[in-house]
């Protein structure tokens, strides 16, 4: 049975496209600048800010001056909070003649709960178990301090591009006292438990337990928890499992003292014979798993044993499979790489396989995503990196569309330089498309894959790299120097600009005719950025820039001129929205 779409269960944030008036003359400390996005919640404004080391800080604001004391509270217990899915504070500014009042944690990146299931539909049971352990999680850690959240919705749970969460709104769950008199959660779209109807808001472990509850049953069934009478969840979604429907009708039960004593409780009893081995004994790994296995990741989680805890799939490509992962040694997440098995039975690949990590792993630099270890066992070969939390940048224009100037123009910059060094010592790249620049958890993008990379000079290798970014001279498979890469950053960074591929065809012969014609529509881009374009795209390798310091250069150039000129049109015709938090 498929589950129907569910209803609208997501606030309409309102993006800002221009600093808040409550903000807006305020001074940042050197270095910094402010990021192009911006939030508007409820009481609160959430904006964007690059610190002096790059990373995307999210400045969370209190617009009414009324609501200050409040948003010290609200700083205060999240700086006295540790668990992975809360995000901290980092820094409060007092309230002063340039700044304040405001504190700073990470941007989180990604979309809600609400606008993931929109989008995509009513969620498959894993799926839904998930939430509910991750969620169930972050409560249970609250309730053991005494503390309650308070307004859970699908707006407050947070879904980064890999997959991880994070439980935002948390200006309510601060000390009665600390709250403006007469305010609470706005609950047009959070769950109302059947006790606020009658008593008004009062949080309690057991109406957190409810709306949590609440949140799963309308990302199954597509229907919203009525207060009273809620249908069994199996009769609005037969195919649920029997202890996973059991227990949320459980915790929706109408009287508090009938749900379940504790969150733990809930999240044992859902997992209770869900993914048991076929001796009845629960798996406890087998419901860590997001998605159902296949034959694959079965073999990789074999494979890989008890060092690393297979949490996702994040995406496959030629060579292999990419996993997000915990370290269960050094307890932190990691992307985990493995060699197709199909693939692993080719020498020859196995020996491509390794020279990507011992490239990676020699390019030591800000830019370029760092290989942590390599190994293999059962026929499978893998390698572990850094986690990039922001996902790819393939996934950024598939969400939000095409980027600024403004925003892109220091990413680009960084990318370059890296791939400078790579340059520098001889590795060519051969296959960057958007899909290999990676986003870290500080915005800062990032270049992995270097699977079909080869050092200069070992002769031609025919075809490689990927259709819509690669360069003439690959498609013909002819002799490819640094300038391979040059043509397909400047497609990957015409693509990021416009939204659209920058040469569009079914086959080769279709790709090269354009390339080779040089049709490319790039003429609503500014000047400056036209000019670099062409050149880095130009169908003849000598007529492009000659590596990668020189196309730097140039677009240091192009870029602070075309910025120049924008920063003086209306900002409407600067920027574009970006979803974020």
């Amino acid at each position: 049975m498929t589950a129907p779409a569910p209803r609208s269960i997501a606030r309409q944030r309102r993006v800002t496209r221009t600093l808040p008036p409550h903000v807006a003359g305020w001074e940042l400390p050197p270095g910094w600048r402010w990021g192009a996005e911006g939030i508007a919640g409820d009481f609160r404004h959430y904006q964007e800010v690059i610190d002096g080391l790059g990373r995307a800080l999210a400045l969370v604001t209190a617009p009414d001056p009324a609501h200050h004391r409040w948003l010290h509270a609200e700083a205060i217990g999240l700086a006295h909070r540790s668990h992975p899915s809360i995000p901290t504070t980092y820094h409060y500014w007092t309230n002063q003649r340039d700044r304040g009042p405001g504190y700073l944690r990470r941007w989180v990146s990604g979309e809600s709960a609400g606008a993931r299931f929109e989008g995509m539909g009513a969620a498959d049971v894993p799926y839904v178990l998930r939430i509910l352990r991750e969620a169930g999680s972050v409560l249970a850690y609250l309730h053991t301090t005494g503390a309650v959240h308070g307004a859970l919705s699908a707006d407050a749970l947070w879904i980064t591009p890999t997959g991880r969460f994070w439980m935002l709104e948390w200006q309510w769950a601060v000390p009665r006292e600390e709250l403006p008199p007469g305010l609470h959660p706005p609950l047009d779209f959070a769950a109302v438990p059947p006790e606020w109807a009658e008593r008004g808001w009062e949080p309690t472990p057991e109406s957190d337990q409810w709306q949590l509850a609440a949140m799963c049953f309308a990302m199954l069934t597509g229907e919203p928890a009525p207060v009273h009478d809620t249908p069994p969840v199996k009769l609005l979604r037969p195919e649920t499992p029997e202890s996973v429907a059991l227990a949320l009708d459980r915790a929706l039960l109408p009287d508090p003292a009938h749900r379940f004593e504790s969150m733990a409780a809930l999240i044992r009893a859902a997992e209770r014979g869900y993914g048991a081995d076929p001796g009845g004994a629960p798996n406890r790994r087998k419901t860590q798993v997001a998605v159902p296995e296949d034959a694959n990741e079965r073999a990789v989680r074999d494979a890989v044993g008890y060092d690393y805890e297979i949490l996702s799939k994040l995406g496959s490509g030629g060579f292999g499979t990419v996993w997000r992962a915990r370290d269960l040694a050094l307890e932190r997440e990691i992307a985990l790489k493995v060699l197709h098995p199909y693939i692993a039975r080719d020498a020859e690949a196995v020996g491509a396989f390794w020279q990507e990590a011992r490239l990676a792993a020699q390019l030591a630099h800000p830019a370029i995503v760092p290989i942590y270890d390599w190994d293999g066992r059962q026929g499978l070969s893998w390698y572990t990196m850094e986690l990039a939390e922001g996902g790819s940048v393939a996934q950024l224009i598939a969400r939000r569309g095409a980027r600024t100037l403004e925003e892109i123009a220091p990413h680009v910059d960084l990318i370059l330089d890296g791939l400078s060094a790579a340059h520098a010592i001889g590795v060519v790249h051969r296959d960057l498309k958007p899909e290999n620049v990676l986003i870290d958890r500080y915005h800062r993008w990032r270049l992995t894959d270097f699977g079909i990379a080869h050092v200069t000079g070992e002769g031609r290798m025919s075809g490689g790299g990927s259709l819509d970014f690669a360069a003439p001279e690959q498609l013909l498979g002819e002799a490819q120097t640094a300038a391979v890469d040059c043509f397909s950053l400047a497609a990957v960074v015409a693509f990021v600009l416009t939204g659209e591929l920058p040469f569009r065809g079914s086959d080769v012969q279709a790709i090269l005719a354009q390339q080779l014609g040089e049709r490319t529509e790039l003429s609503e881009l500014p000047t400056p950025i036209e000019d670099w374009l062409r050149t880095g795209l130009s169908p003849r390798p000598a007529s492009r820039f000659a590596d990668a310091a020189e196309m730097r250069s140039a677009w240091r150039a192009a870029a602070s001129a075309a910025l120049k000129r924008e920063r003086a049109l209306r900002w409407w015709r600067r920027l574009l929205p970006i979803r974020g938090r």
